[in-house]
């Protein structure tokens, strides 16, 4: 086994509210994390006084980033794909562990894949 934790798919489903809002959350950080002008202010001031406020703000994007990956490693919840939301719970189906699939803006959790199939392998719960 792989995960230590598995899901049944009502306890996944249970999940969807607080992995919609931590997905909002982490793209928002990114955003931050990237800012093209965030980035060009901290690269002019560094040297000088450690970026300042563009400083400040990639400094807290990144660590909402890092909190939020430890927070998905905490609920055994797997984030494959930030930009798509990409998720994957696992489950035990038929006796073997495999993972239910969702991507952010799908009702619902409908799919499953073997834990090697990837996205490609999506089946029909």
């Amino acid at each position: 086994m792989r995960h230590e934790r598995h899901y049944s798919l009502p306890e996944a489903r249970a999940q969807l509210p607080w992995v919609r809002r931590r997905l909002g959350e982490l793209r928002t950080a990114r955003a931050r994390l990237t800012d093209e002008q965030a980035r060009a202010a901290l690269a002019d001031s560094a040297p000088s006084n450690g970026g300042g406020r563009p400083g400040k703000q990639v400094g807290e994007a990144f660590l909402v980033l890092q909190a939020g990956a430890a927070e998905f490693d905490e609920r055994d919840i797997v984030l494959r794909d930030l930009d798509r939301g990409l998720i994957d719970f696992p489950a035990i189906r038929e006796d073997h562990e495999v993972y239910l699939c969702w991507i952010d803006g799908e009702p619902d959790i409908a799919f499953w894949h073997e834990l090697d199939a990837g996205y490609a392998g999506r089946r029909p719960l």
